[in-house]
């Protein structure tokens, strides 16, 4: 006999089975962007958010979204062994979303610790709205349900920093950087970065502002809740987004006020930011209209003025020369996974192939802007030494003309360990170690200051 508490209780599970789909649609679509057609995370979010599946969803449901692909492709080596464990005969062919349902699915059992009935009904419901998935959604019941009773306990047994890091990457990294080293750097991936903002002035007022602390390079860090667009001080341009280590480049360069600086590849601008706030006259060449007007966008925030120019900065040739160079080149971004782990899945050791040849002209370029002991910042945001070390190298031997100027200690407010010992600067993602690693870590990145002689 049904009673009117199971009604009840059917009811309202039933209610509670659809609330929060709208945000899992949004998050199986992301991942199937990334992982099935190899998209860029931020480029199919920003379009999601603007005009697709995300433009409607409250900002809890947003952040709901978020959450499910940051953990999917963080911790897709721990989800892939799981699911691999119930799926017998493996994942099957022509299965549409099939494979990022059951993954966002079993990251939210595992991970985010989500209600079984929940994240279980979801994902069949999703898979029924898949032709192509939806004559697996058994299979997806039966899987998660298994998931659901037993993933946590396989997943905890794993080397998580390992199997989360794609084997090529693994690979690299162990034969540049040793095994120990390797995994310290994977280790850091697994956990949500804290935000870094370059402030104008005052960090340590904007840091109690902000319930955030002051780095050792001036940067204030916080641990954000909510819209970046929300925090105080944004609207009156107070201080930008910036990685702690993606700051230091530009204050290689030492001293600028006063002088002309060009920033090449130089959306979306915070390196721009910090030269003009020193009293550079900036040149900021990017060869997209569309990131450049991004780049004034953001420095009409910040009261700051550069002069913004399209072109192919590995071709361009303006008719007078400059002070001092900064080429933050386009590179695999390797150092910044823990910010962006989409990634792994989308990079290949071809691409930092390409990229490398593409570094290298921009190099050839950026040192003939410089006038006659001028100054030259390279850097990258990668951890791969074919797009820093080898480039340095490789340019010093084909342009006599230049010598590298090693940085010192001083210069990195006493981190003597960003330095290598040619005097290149060189951080990794778990250095900066903080009160636990919500409030630790730095993208990974390699620069070098080079002068040419007088």
């Amino acid at each position: 006999m049904i009673t009117s508490d199971d009604e009840t209780r059917a009811r309202a599970h039933a209610r509670d089975a659809q609330v929060g789909l709208p945000a899992r649609r949004a998050a199986v679509e992301l991942l199937a962007a990334v992982l099935q057609k190899r998209q860029p995370l931020d480029d199919i979010l920003g379009r999601s958010l603007d005009r697709g599946s995300m433009g409607d969803l409250p900002q809890r449901d947003r952040a709901l979204t978020r959450a499910i692909v940051a953990a999917s492709l963080r911790r897709k080596g721990q989800l892939d062994r799981v699911l691999g464990t119930f799926l017998e005969r493996g994942m099957p062919d022509k299965s549409g979303t099939l494979y990022p349902i059951l993954l966002s699915a079993a990251a939210q059992l595992i991970f985010l610790k989500t209600p079984p009935h929940a994240a279980i009904d979801l994902a069949v419901t999703l898979a029924q709205y898949d032709p192509k998935a939806a004559r697996f959604s058994k299979l997806v019941n039966a899987v998660l349900r298994r998931v659901a009773s037993e993933g946590e306990a396989i997943a905890a047994g794993l080397d998580a920093a390992r199997v989360n890091t794609p084997d090529w990457l693994w690979s690299r990294w162990v034969s540049y950087w040793d095994e120990t080293r390797a995994h310290a750097i994977a280790a850091s991936h697994l956990v949500e970065p804290p935000l870094d903002l370059t402030v104008k002035s005052e960090p340590e007022l904007w840091a109690e502002r902000l319930s955030g602390r002051v780095l050792p390079t001036g940067s204030v860090r916080l641990l954000l809740k909510g819209r970046i667009e929300a925090l105080p001080g944004y609207d009156e341009g107070a201080w930008w987004v910036q990685d702690v280590a993606a700051s230091l480049p530009a204050r290689l360069l030492g001293d600028v006020a006063g002088t002309r600086v060009a920033d090449l590849c130089a959306a979306p601008g915070g390196k721009t930011a910090q030269l003009a706030l020193g009293g550079a006259s900036v040149v900021a060449v990017d060869t997209s209209k569309t990131r450049l007007g991004l780049l004034a966008k953001n420095l009409e925030r910040l009261g700051l003025e550069a002069e913004p120019v399209v072109a192919d900065a590995a071709t361009w040739q303006p008719e007078e020369r400059f002070d001092a160079v900064l080429l933050d080149a386009p590179c695999s971004s390797t150092g910044t996974i823990r910010r962006h782990p989409d990634i792994p899945y989308l990079k290949s050791p071809k691409d930092i192939e390409a990229l490398a040849a593409l570094q290298t002209r921009l190099l050839d370029n950026a040192a003939s802007l410089l006038k006659p002991g001028g100054r030259l910042v390279y850097s990258t945001c990668s951890l791969e030494p074919e797009e820093g070390e080898a480039q340095v190298a490789a340019l010093l031997v084909r342009n006599e003309a230049l010598r590298l100027d090693a940085i010192a200690p001083d210069e990195l407010y006493g981190q003597a360990e960003w330095i290598e010992p040619s005097g290149c600067l060189r951080t990794f993602p778990y250095e900066l170690r903080l009160d636990g690693p919500d409030w630790s870590g730095m993208d990974g990145f390699f620069a070098a200051r080079l002068v040419r002689a007088g």
